[in-house]
């Protein structure tokens, strides 16, 4: 299936991907993060359809065609599909849309490729409400579609960043507040080239040694150190320590960005990383030796992985004038739709 060729899209739905540029396995347990979007994003251009979904994506082989209502959206073929089924199921779709997508955000990379597609879904499919009210409606598809339990980092970064600013989140209180980028500051996305897949990976096992520390010793994210020293399991204490400490390096990070101090801010990312390969053990050798290689580097104060970890990207952080071997980012702000 294809568009026909007479086609003429009448609604542009476009979703940013997002780099978290410090804070990861945090969310889920109601700590700190700071994401800011990509300029890289998925794209759904379509015209409205009752009581059927027919999109095809440039980078998938296999088209999507699926009626409506959506009952099953996990069981939904191609695999890929699942993620806009996922979004229809939970809207109780009458509407749906023909069209097209297209993205230039690498999969399984750890730009929250499938987030984006969420959102994206969620805009053409008519959603509406507040920006909490469509990342939880977003963050429960991902769920249903792919099984794993993430948090809403992904979903709120998307809908509610503002160009030019990181996106300072407690996920607590589900606050946000816009922490302006420097003239400064230039960030990097540099690609691993080690994909991974968070359905078979160790991602709910570390949330759920997160869970299991919480019932011990109370809320990680403000949790007293000799509390999380105190916890007899290795493993958990560990899983705690990362939680506790990457919580308070984002509000450090975040001061050091108002402060525009650039040597402050690679320093606690290095932190952030060196947490998360020895108390949070997501990270692997090949992400570990491209730190080292990306700090050996003049001009660069900081690299760390970003994301779930397993694989993916790398984040680093530069002065204007180095070029990296990778992605030059700036916040590009929220998703959008627009009528044509």
């Amino acid at each position: 299936m294809k568009p026909r060729d007479d086609y003429q899209p009448v609604l542009r739905a476009t979703a940013p991907g997002r780099v978290n540029l410090i804070g990861d396995h945090t969310d889920y347990m109601g700590g700190l993060a700071m994401p800011m979007t990509v300029p890289m994003s998925t794209v759904i251009e379509a015209r409205q359809l009752p009581g059927r979904i027919l999109l095809h994506s440039d980078s998938q082989p296999e088209p999507l065609e699926m009626t409506l209502p959506v009952l099953d959206a996990a069981s939904v073929t191609p695999k890929w599909g699942r993620y806009v089924a996922a979004v229809a199921q939970l809207l109780g779709a009458p509407l749906g849309v023909e069209g097209k997508i297209t993205s230039d955000l690498p999969v399984g990379a750890g730009l929250s490729s499938s987030a984006a597609l969420e959102v994206a879904t969620a805009l053409i499919l008519g959603a509406n409400g507040t920006t909490l009210d469509l990342a939880r409606l977003c963050q429960a598809a991902e769920h249903l579609a792919s099984g794993v339990p993430s948090g809403l980092m992904d979903q709120m970064a998307i809908i509610g960043s503002e160009p030019g600013h990181g996106l300072l989140i407690d996920f607590t209180t589900l606050e946000t507040e816009s922490v302006p980028l420097p003239e400064s500051f230039q960030f990097w996305v540099i690609d691993s080239n080690q994909r991974r897949k968070l359905e078979n990976s160790d991602y709910a096992s570390r949330r759920a040694e997160c869970e299991k520390a919480q019932e011990l010793i109370g809320p990680l994210p403000a949790a007293d150190p000799a509390l999380v020293e105190s916890i007899v399991d290795p493993t958990l204490r560990a899983r705690a320590r990362h939680v506790m400490s990457e919580c308070a390096r984002v509000r450090d990070f975040g001061d050091a960005m108002r402060a525009e101090d650039i040597a402050e801010c690679g320093h606690l990312m290095l932190s952030s990383h060196e947490s998360l390969r020895v108390d949070f053990e997501v990270s692997t050798a090949d992400l570990d030796n491209r730190v080292d290689d990306l700090m050996s580097t003049p001009g660069v104060h900081g690299a760390r992985l970003t994301g779930a970890g397993f694989g993916g990207c790398l984040v680093a952080l530069a002065e204007p004038q180095v070029e990296l071997d990778g992605w030059r980012v700036s916040p590009s702000g929220a998703a959008r739709l627009e009528i044509l």
